[in-house]
């Protein structure tokens, strides 16, 4: 396995899991802030009460925040299949981007590293590899549009597209079975959950209800 080069820095904002969880899901996050130590700063800062695992620079260096059998305060308020306190089930990861452009190589090439090892330890499975904003659907956009999800399926370190058999009439109520299925929260108006599943499998779509909006993870 890859030898990552993690340097410290620990982040007050932690405390113990709640119910004896263990992480089952990582949640990826842009800090949109102007660059990594600023967001480092902060995420150390125990007034803003905010926190995650790690951050990966524009350059690819990795710090930890935040040990991973801690529960860091990254999340916050929503769920993921149907489990909330997201929290406590899962791992955080920073990103050094506004969310305004692509994110570099350097910078997607240490996140790889990272995740096949965090996967690894925890026995995560692809389909556990989620978005700020899948878990916060209208609350948060990150890792945003310009995040390259299809890489990271390509490894297998994220879900791929899985095509779903399309029912006969296209209406929000079949939409938002396949999306609660595959793990959305659908407490929230319709147009909100599709724009937030088009920002993950489909940033480029716009307009009403298709075909292809029913092809998300399973």
């Amino acid at each position: 396995m890859q030898t990552l080069e993690i340097a410290q820095r620990p982040s007050p904002n932690c405390g113990p899991r709640r119910a004896g969880l263990k992480p089952q899901l990582i949640v990826i996050h842009y800090t949109a802030m102007d660059n990594a130590e600023v967001a480092i700063q902060r995420l150390c800062d125990p007034v803003a009460e905010v926190s995650a695992h790690y951050l990966i620079a524009n350059n690819g260096a990795i710090t930890g925040l935040v040990p991973e059998d801690q529960r860091a305060w990254h999340a916050g308020a929503g769920s993921w299949q149907g489990q909330d306190d997201v929290n406590s089930r899962s791992i955080g990861i920073e990103l050094d981007n506004r969310g305004t452009h692509p994110f570099s190589e350097p910078q997607m090439s240490a996140l790889e590293g990272l995740l096949a090892q965090v996967i690894q330890r925890w026995s995560i499975p692809a389909t556990g590899v989620i978005g700020h904003s899948d878990m916060a659907p209208g609350r948060k956009m990150d890792p945003g549009p310009h995040f390259d999800w299809a890489r990271l399926a390509r490894l297998g370190l994220a879900a791929d597209v899985c095509r779903q058999r399309v029912p006969l009439s296209l209406d929000p109520d079949s939409f938002m079975r396949t999306a609660q299925a595959a793990g959305y929260p659908v407490d929230l108006p319709f147009e909100t959950l599709l724009a937030a599943t088009r920002l993950r499998f489909a940033p480029w779509r716009r307009g009403p209800l298709v075909p292809a909006d029913y092809n998300l993870q399973a």
